[in-house]
């Protein structure tokens, strides 16, 4: 797979008690795609969100004490509060800035997951194999961290997501598209909330190559008390929170 890149952008705006646990997995990710595809370069661009809390101390801890950082494969960028759609879109154009310029277009791929999120150590694997195939989208699946969740919020949960369930929604925090294919459809909007969803109706709408997978989902916060008023906090606290 030579001649590729691949470009993971993080946005976080304060989750000091959940990054520390998202880079561990995304060091994981980051090795064994390197082992898997080694003519490949890889890039982890962390966008820091107007933090007020611990989070950007937690990411210097997670930089001292995993060796897979060490080389600068993770940039850090810090912005003052400007919302999950500006902040996916920082991250995109930091990460075009630093990808080489004998990467095409075409061969340059932007993971998106998010900072209260845990990537299965073969997700860029997947999302390198559906670049080398020749996709342009990739829309992935996303779980509830079961230790967040009532017992009674799990059960109704895996009630409604059976072994082998469709895919029924996008997110931010297990997605993938290919560069010239994001510049077609514009990127993400700078919108407080689905960013995701309008920039995968684009790329539908205009012919691109979307693909959907449930294999391998991203474990995401469990948490009702989200950082966007519509994300998936809201969802879950909405649909199987007590209506009480």
């Amino acid at each position: 797979m030579s001649g590729h890149r691949i470009d993971v952008v993080v946005p976080a705006h304060d989750e000091e008690t959940t990054i520390g646990r998202s880079l561990a997995a995304l060091a994981v990710a980051v090795r064994i795609v390197r082992r898997a595809h080694p003519a490949t370069a890889v890039g982890v661009t962390l966008v820091l969100d107007g933090c007020t809390d611990g989070t950007a101390a937690a990411v210097d801890a997670a930089v001292r004490t995993d060796r897979t950082w060490a080389d600068g494969t993770l940039a850090v960028h810090t912005s003052d509060r400007v919302g999950v759609g500006r902040a996916r879109a920082l991250g995109v154009l930091l990460a075009r800035r630093r990808a080489a310029a004998d990467v095409p277009p075409s061969g340059h791929w932007f993971a998106h997951t998010d900072a209260d999120s845990r990537v299965h150590r073969d997700w860029l694997v997947q999302q390198a194999d559906v670049l080398v195939d020749g996709g342009h989208l990739l829309v992935g699946a996303v779980v509830p961290d079961p230790d967040d969740l009532e017992p009674e919020v799990l059960r109704r949960w895996r009630a409604a997501h059976p072994p082998g369930s469709a895919l029924g929604h996008v997110h931010g925090a297990n997605l993938g598209v290919r560069a010239d294919v994001d510049r077609a459809v514009g990127g993400f909007d700078p919108v407080p909330e689905h960013e995701d969803v309008r920039l995968v109706e684009r790329a539908r709408a205009l012919g691109f190559d979307v693909r959907a997978t449930t294999a391998l989902p991203v474990v995401t916060s469990g948490r009702f008390d989200g950082r966007t008023p519509g994300g998936y906090a809201e969802h879950l606290r909405r649909t199987y929170g007590d209506p009480a």
